[in-house]
């Protein structure tokens, strides 16, 4: 709220993939005490596809239970959009329970005749819009682009740039952040950043401003907030100056936020959300990885969540992959069921060095994910993420050189007294002192790779996935 944010649109399908419906009512729940307005989409693709071995399903039957609740405004983004394309009964049947409710999309790459089949299934919006081009298409086809500006997905210069060069409405258009550290946040803002941004490059300061409140209100049918008018609630930003976005004051309900009065109010979390982290003892032999030939490798590119699939002749001894030359083993865990299923492949990009970075959070079946230049390091940060439940670690030496605990899910903390953002940088820095780059943001693009629905190439627990050609690689 001091960013000036008084009201978020969550997508809650990180909880529910690890916890079903007990998280989404958890979530709700937890909310309830909170002075910002919360609204939610319901998760529409939980687990992702049928790819993806996560923690719970959350089906058709499910969702009737829950979207009558006033604080549910639409369905999430509908990440199988190769399944919708194809007509798939299930992801049909959630996005008509939901209609007319907004529909939230996730496209990357689709085009033509598919984003047309995609926009006639009934969905909205799509945030997956790297450049204008993509954008403009999806504008022509009737979607709300939703204009992205995240930690690790970079994506709102390209587009607003290309929209003023052509001279087009913004009408149909809104910011959005999918997925910002809260360290991020702290330094540069909320969507408040992304107005700033837009006015930087050129956009007129009262239709920047539009994008970030009137525009998404009227996207999700909030009828009394988004405007400063008779019948709108009292949710109010005071600016010093409208070309700098300077921020004065912030009123929720006509109320300054300096002067409302804040509870801690704890909800307990039952057990199958605190206890989530099910991994057997792993053995030396499990992290080996076989390779001969030309090798897949997962290209990280800097300021994107979207990779490169490089084909490469890999360092090895004995027909064993071994990690040099800033190509690094990368492992994902199955964490649901104890099941110790492994995928491993091979990055390159991260920059890590002497050392192992491993997390929980991992898109969107929430595994455990973790990548080094040695196996000893590891398997140490594993047994790390078991020990305190989940959450991100980072281990140099066999030692955990600093662990953040995620007890809920192995999402998120109930400790009120953590200093998140604090920690969250001391983390960013070691990771960085071990020669991650700059410009790759340590724990966004490890969780992403994980993400079977975004281009070129991705790991899971079952091993490398090719997005283009919808398939596993046998390797």
């Amino acid at each position: 709220m001091p960013c000036g944010t008084t009201t978020v649109i969550a997508d809650p399908h990180e909880i529910v993939n690890v916890a079903g419906l007990k998280g989404l009512e958890y979530i709700l729940k937890d909310s309830e005490a909170c002075k910002l307005n919360i609204y939610y989409v319901l998760p529409s693709c939980v687990p992702l596809n049928q790819y993806d071995n996560n923690g719970a399903v959350f089906d058709v039957e499910q969702m009737k239970k829950i979207c009558e609740n006033p604080h549910i405004v639409g369905l999430g983004e509908v990440m199988n959009y190769e399944a919708v394309t194809a007509c798939n009964q299930d992801l049909l049947e959630k996005i008509e329970l939901l209609q007319p409710k907004t529909i939230d999309g996730h496209a990357p790459g689709l085009s033509g005749k598919k984003l047309q089949a995609y926009r006639i299934a009934g969905v909205d919006t799509d945030h997956e819009c790297s450049d204008y081009e993509g954008a403009l298409e999806r504008l022509r086809a009737g979607f709300i682009v939703q204009i992205r500006e995240g930690s690790a997905a970079k994506n709102l210069t390209r587009i607003i740039s290309g929209a003023l060069k052509d001279g087009i409405s913004f009408d149909r258009f809104v910011f959005c952040t999918d997925d910002v550290h809260l360290a991020d946040t702290a330094k540069h803002g909320h969507i408040n950043h992304n107005i700033k941004m837009a006015i930087h490059l050129g956009l007129d300061p009262i239709r920047a401003i539009k994008l970030a409140t009137l525009n998404p209100a009227r996207v999700y049918g909030l009828k009394d907030i988004g405007a400063v008018a008779p019948g709108f609630r009292a949710d109010l930003v005071v600016l010093n100056s409208l070309d700098e976005l300077s921020i004065a004051d912030v009123y929720k309900d006509g109320v300054s936020i300096h002067e409302i009065e804040y509870h801690d109010v704890k909800t307990e979390a039952p057990d199958k959300i605190t206890n989530s982290v099910h991994v057997p003892k792993l053995g030396e032999s499990c992290l080996e990885l076989t390779v001969h030939g030309e090798f897949p490798v997962i290209g990280v590119i800097p300021g994107e969540i979207v990779t490169k699939k490089l084909m490469m002749q890999l360092p090895q001894e004995n027909g064993t992959f071994t990690p040099r030359d800033d190509l690094l083993k990368i492992a994902v865990v199955q964490r649901h069921d104890g099941s110790g299923r492994i995928g491993l492949g091979v990055v390159k990009g991260f920059g890590l060095k002497n050392g192992a970075v491993a997390s929980t959070v991992a898109h969107d079946a929430h595994n455990l994910i973790v990548i080094g230049d040695n196996d000893a390091d590891m398997l140490a940060a594993i047994e790390e993420l078991k020990a305190c439940g989940g959450g991100y670690t980072i281990v140099r030496g066999g030692e955990a050189v600093n662990t953040l605990k995620l007890r809920i899910a192995g999402l998120f903390t109930d400790d009120q007294s953590a200093d998140m953002i604090e920690q969250l940088s001391r983390m960013a820095d070691w990771a960085h002192s071990m020669g991650v780059p700059e410009n790759i943001d340590v724990f966004q693009n490890l969780s992403f790779l994980s993400l079977p629905v975004i281009p070129e190439l991705r790991i899971t627990d079952i091993g490398l996935f090719d997005v283009a050609e919808n398939q596993f690689i046998k390797l």
